[in-house]
């Protein structure tokens, strides 16, 4: 079994939303040959929680408007370290990178299949990596 193009189509159009917000590290799974209640999941993270929900609010506008998408569960916002939008064919994970690093659900899914995204979710792939590189030079800078 295989996503559907629904979950293909959705995936596609959250990846978008994620990177017109500038997300870390989207990537995507086909997860329908291991659960039997989804097709996808899509990961993204962002380096705070004001983006983390800024991020979860763009998906789920895009999604409404341009596929007729909602939610049917939406949890984790309060925190905003780890919001997870479920639209049933697909789930959406978005992480703050704290999170990201320590659940590390890339390798809870990594014998799943990698869902081909979009050229601009591709791009963000190793942002969060550059984020972290140039915080830290910062923080150096400041205590110098």
């Amino acid at each position: 079994m295989t996503a559907t193009d629904r979950s293909i189509e959705l995936i596609q159009a959250a990846a978008l939303a994620a990177a017109d917000k500038l997300a870390h590290d989207i990537i995507a799974y086909d997860v329908s040959d291991v659960l039997s209640i989804t097709d996808a999941f899509l990961l993204a993270s962002a380096p705070n929680d004001r983006q983390v929900k800024s991020i979860v609010d763009e998906i789920e506008e895009r999604l409404n408007k341009e596929l007729g998408a909602k939610p049917v569960r939406r949890e984790g916002d309060r925190e905003a370290r780890w919001v997870l939008l479920d639209y049933v064919d697909i789930v959406v994970h978005v992480q703050h990178s704290e999170e990201r690093v320590f659940y590390a659900l890339e390798r809870l899914w990594k014998d799943c299949p990698e869902l081909d995204l979009p050229e601009e979710a591709k791009a963000t792939r190793g942002k969060a990596a550059e984020h972290a590189e140039a915080t830290t030079a910062e923080q150096d800078g400041d205590l110098s």
